[in-house]
């Protein structure tokens, strides 16, 4: 199944893309905002893609592969949070395509897929307080500051979108 915004195709990841998600996350800018910044190895990658994937045979959605133009750009979605209530929105996008407009574009897709699709009440972002490019990218989307919380040993901002039908906007 692929879902498709004017500019992105989304689908489910597949074993092949285990070297574009190695060589995203070797790159020191995807990391630089974890509390050890330190890049994850080709077995963190491939064990990550394994959790994704197993995410879709378990729930029958999760994290898409974003792909432009034919081609991988990075991963992104919803997926059921095992710490906190409501479905948890995460995306990592090759900065080579940061400040296109993509990461605003797939938001509101998956906001109308966890809508329409998963009739979700709430989605929740945990975002770093010095990212401040993913805190615009969700507060454009609607999503509002709720608390701080604790994750992975560093301070957190955990903001929440409560879904109604009339907070979907159509991608952009």
């Amino acid at each position: 199944m692929i879902r498709r915004t004017s500019r992105l195709s989304l689908r489910m990841p597949e074993e092949g893309d285990i070297d574009f998600l190695t060589a995203l996350f070797l790159r020191p800018e995807m990391v630089v905002h974890r509390p050890d910044p330190r890049p994850d190895s080709p077995k963190e990658s491939a064990r990550r893609l394994a959790r994704d994937r197993a995410h879709w045979r378990l729930h029958g959605f999760g994290r898409w592969a974003i792909e432009t133009e034919g081609r991988l750009i990075g991963f992104g979605g919803v997926t059921v949070s095992t710490e906190f209530e409501g479905l948890n929105l995460s995306y990592h996008l090759h900065p080579d395509h940061w400040g296109n407009g993509y990461a605003t574009e797939l938001v509101r897709e998956a906001l109308a897929f966890a809508h329409n699709d998963l009739q979700a009440k709430r989605v929740i972002g945990l975002v770093r307080p010095v990212n401040l490019a993913s805190l615009r990218v969700l507060e454009k989307c609607g999503f509002h500051f709720e608390r701080e919380v604790m994750l992975h040993g560093a301070p957190t901002h955990l903001l929440s979108h409560r879904l109604a039908a009339a907070d979907i906007d159509e991608p952009t």
